[in-house]
């Protein structure tokens, strides 16, 4: 796993990088491998209370290796029935959209922070993370319709609530690259920075230092309002304070505060 991701685990915050610079960091299946396996590894690592998540080299993620594009184009194909019927996750991912879906999965919040380019499947990638950082001169594209293709490593779960259906459909349909800023105005980026890496690192750290229960929770509520009704979310709001009022976490929360001093929390 080690030739294609790597981690790193200090004070809380886990530095996931994607390794493969000779190709851009693009995907093919010892990637999609080892995307899958620290994601499930850091689902349970204990001590961590944020992810960041970056790639070496000159990209993020440059998307599918031209290697399966090759296969394509020699006739070499799944059929329909066969990627349907692909082993699946609880969630309902199989193997590729599980490589973007574990890191919203992962229950601290990840933070990609996305340089070069994220094309394509490395553009999904950053999607499945709760923010995402991005340098001005990024180039970034829904770009599977170049290849004849449409997204399918979870794009349309991940675009859902961040852009428009307009705008998804038409990034969908013209496969065009946009910028850094534009990305953020669509609301496919969080913020421009001048260097995303070490913004994203410094409030994975921030985050590190809050109530990690509080932290968890949040993200369990996040991930709820995308796809539960009223009375789930508003349910689930109750159960969660609930269960964070009056925890030695949150007594250190207030203590800390009103002591004017750094908390110290428990894992």
């Amino acid at each position: 796993m080690n030739d294609r991701v790597t981690v790193d685990i200090r004070d809380g915050v886990a530095d996931v990088r994607l390794v493969r610079t000779d190709k851009m960091n693009a995907l093919d299946n010892a990637m999609f491998a080892a995307l899958v396996d620290t994601g499930e590894r850091l689902k349970t690592e204990p001590g961590v209370r944020a992810v960041v998540l970056s790639g070496e080299g000159r990209a993020f993620c440059a998307g599918l290796d031209m290697s399966n594009f090759a296969q394509m184009a020699s006739g070499e194909s799944r059929s329909s029935a066969a990627l349907v019927a692909s082993k699946r996750t609880e969630g309902g991912s199989n193997h590729a959209q599980h490589a973007c879906m574990v890191w919203r999965e992962i229950p601290v919040p990840v933070i990609a922070a996305v340089h070069g380019v994220a094309f394509g499947g490395g553009f999904q990638l950053a999607l499945g993370a709760d923010l995402r950082f991005v340098a001005a001169d990024v180039k970034l594209a829904v770009l599977e319709i170049k290849w004849g293709l449409i997204p399918d490593m979870a794009g349309m779960v991940l675009m859902r609530g961040l852009v428009r259906d307009d705008v998804a459909r038409e990034l969908t349909y013209s496969g065009r690259v946009f910028g850094g800023e534009e990305a953020v105005a669509m609301g496919l980026a969080t913020r421009v920075c001048a260097d995303p890496r070490a913004e994203a690192l410094a409030l994975a750290a921030e985050i590190a230092a809050k109530n990690p229960h509080a932290i968890r929770a949040g993200k369990r509520l996040l991930n709820l309002m995308g796809e539960g009704d009223q009375h789930a979310i508003l349910l689930a709001e109750s159960v969660e304070q609930g269960a964070l009022i009056g925890s030695p976490n949150q007594i250190e929360a207030v203590t800390s505060n009103l002591q004017k001093r750094a908390a110290v929390y428990a894992d």
